[in-house]
């Protein structure tokens, strides 16, 4: 079908940032992503593969969605590193956070591999080396519900094991941005008694794959995918806020199980599920605080990123989560977006930066 509209009705030489979200398949050396290096040879290209695609209010898979970005006010600069070998994931986020300079940063956007890293340890690296007041957001890849192999594409360069950051300067960049769920917990909470980074052996002292495979019953023939139904929530240690946590692998020999983020021993976990009111109605609530965040101005754009979970609970219904949040922000918004394998951001201003599963988490741009 070719790019819609024709690349050749869009302004070439004024672009600075392409966003590129798509499948896997589609992010490889081929026509579409050649097309777009060679329209626009003198912009940032940033992009990832992803489990769905959002352009406007429209869901699709196994599609590329471009969107070419000029700002007025703004000055942006693109970095990417390859993690190295045995290389933790807290030491990838502070050496590529040393790329940023400071001055003058006011948001940093970041796509990560979204099956080789810790999103967790990502966000504490990256922090180590970024100014305490600028906001980072952003997630990690995907590639449907295969959990098999994710693509970050940054610069021309498209590959697995990598993280791109996006650094903004400029005073009059409004930036807004939030982070919500909609899962209810159910069953007792239990207490994580063994675990190493993002791997969970043992809750309550029971081995940890054990337990969860009988709450799951007959879904637990389809783990690591069944997660994605029932993801862990975990107790913050201050206030009453949580973090909900997805599988991405289990381990029979050892009776454990690898989540996107970190399982610290000693933290209150609770198995979670979800209705479809309640995604949708946290899909509202991030796009209202988002929105509220940027002071009364009307937002220019809007990055979304959602969890693969959210998209395969929602099914048919899933862009009502995306036309949701267009009810909020407004038929000037351009909206674009993918489905992760995990989100990155505060939960709302001034709230530190974490990894989140099954979450609608928005981004807003604005330039004053």
């Amino acid at each position: 079908m070719g790019w819609q509209p024709a690349l050749s009705s869009l302004s070439q030489a004024s672009a600075q940032l392409i966003l590129l979200f798509g499948s896997p398949a589609l992010l490889q050396p081929s026509s579409p992503l050649h097309e777009i290096l060679t329209a626009y040879p003198h912009a940032y290209v940033l992009g990832c593969s992803t489990a769905g695609e959002i352009c406007d209010t429209q869901v699709s898979d196994n599609s590329l969605v471009a969107t070419i970005i000029q700002f007025e006010h703004t000055e942006i600069h693109c970095y990417f590193i390859h993690l190295l070998p045995e290389e933790g994931s807290f030491e990838a986020g502070k050496r590529l956070s040393q790329l940023l300079s400071p001055h003058g940063l006011t948001h940093v956007f970041v796509l990560s591999d979204g099956l080789q890293v810790n999103g967790s340890e990502l966000v504490k690296g990256l922090g180590c080396h970024l100014p305490p007041h600028i906001g980072v957001t952003g997630g990690l890849s995907g590639d449907g519900d295969r959990f098999q192999q994710t693509f970050i594409l940054c610069n021309g360069q498209v590959n697995s094991g990598m993280i791109a950051v996006l650094g903004l300067y400029g005073d009059r960049l409004r930036v807004g941005y939030a982070s919500q769920g909609g899962w209810s917990p159910f069953g007792p909470e239990r207490v994580i008694t063994k675990s190493r980074g993002n791997i969970l052996y043992e809750l309550d002292g029971e081995p940890a794959l054990e337990l969860y495979k009988r709450y799951l019953g007959d879904h637990a023939a389809e783990l690591p995918a069944a997660g994605l139904f029932f993801p862990l929530s975990l107790r913050l240690e201050t206030g009453n806020g949580h973090l909900v946590r997805t599988i991405l692998s289990i381990n029979e020999a050892e009776q454990s199980l690898t989540f996107a983020g970190d399982m610290p021993e000693g933290t209150i976990a609770q198995l979670m599920q979800a209705s479809f009111d309640r995604l949708v109605e946290g899909a509202i609530q991030a796009a209202e605080i988002s929105h509220q965040a940027l002071g009364g101005v009307p937002a220019d754009l809007a990055i979304l990123i959602s969890c693969v979970g959210r998209k395969l609970l929602l099914k048919q219904r899933i862009e009502e989560e995306v036309e949701s949040v267009r009810e909020v922000l407004g038929e000037q918004t351009i909206l674009t977006g993918f489905y992760s394998c995990g989100e990155i951001s505060p939960c709302s201003l001034g709230a530190p930066c974490e990894l989140h599963n099954q979450t609608m988490t928005i981004t807003t741009f604005a330039e004053t």
